[in-house]
């Protein structure tokens, strides 16, 4: 176990030619964080999953990603770069989408579910490349709250979200809660020991 500093500063210390999908995935799977030590960055919302700036590097942010019971992420991609989540807290499943069409000039699109899988605290994992738009679920029958830790190579401030009904997608503006435990916002959250 390790302090969400020293986590970071190892995520720091990667050299960019080695800042591999491989390389990554083994730090996360050697260096899981102690839950205390991420106190500046638990922010819960009943609306709403929070986003927690811990880090931001030209090559890099980490976040804090803290889910209620039952709370899921939009259907999402992440701007073709790399991303990979560890659990802190609680568990989570991902479903990933295969992209079937597009057409950027009338924001239509077609997608189809793929796959599923599990990220438990032994068990982080990357989203896959080839596949890249997926949907983070904090199921109601886990029962608990939920905290991941994201790693975003290289940072984005933008994503696509996708409506699987009425098959479209959209450009959205990511907002963070916090950055470095310091609140962006006026709404009502619970700040959470762990």
């Amino acid at each position: 176990m390790v302090s969400i500093q020293n986590f970071t500063e190892g995520l720091a210390a990667i050299p960019e030619r080695e800042f591999t999908h491989e390389n990554v995935l083994e730090f996360l799977r050697t260096n899981r964080v102690e839950c205390s030590t991420l106190e500046p960055y638990t922010y819960f919302s009943a609306e709403h999953y929070t986003r927690n700036l811990i880090f931001r590097s030209p090559l890099f942010e980490l976040l804090a990603i803290c889910w209620e019971s039952g709370q899921k992420s939009a259907i999402h991609n992440h701007r073709d770069q790399s991303c990979w989540m560890a659990m802190a807290y609680g568990k989570v499943q991902v479903h990933n989408f295969k992209l079937i069409s597009k057409d950027p000039a009338s924001h239509f699109c077609e997608l189809r579910s793929s796959s599923r899988f599990l990220i438990e605290t032994d068990s982080p994992q990357e989203v896959d490349p080839e596949e890249p738009i997926h949907q983070v679920l904090n199921l109601a029958s886990f029962g608990t709250r939920a905290v991941t830790l994201h790693v975003y190579s290289k940072p984005y401030d933008t994503c696509e979200v996708y409506d699987l009904k009425a098959k479209r997608f959209d450009d959205v503006k990511l907002f963070n809660t916090t950055e470095y435990g310091v609140l962006k916002t006026s709404a009502k959250l619970e700040k959470v020991r762990l």
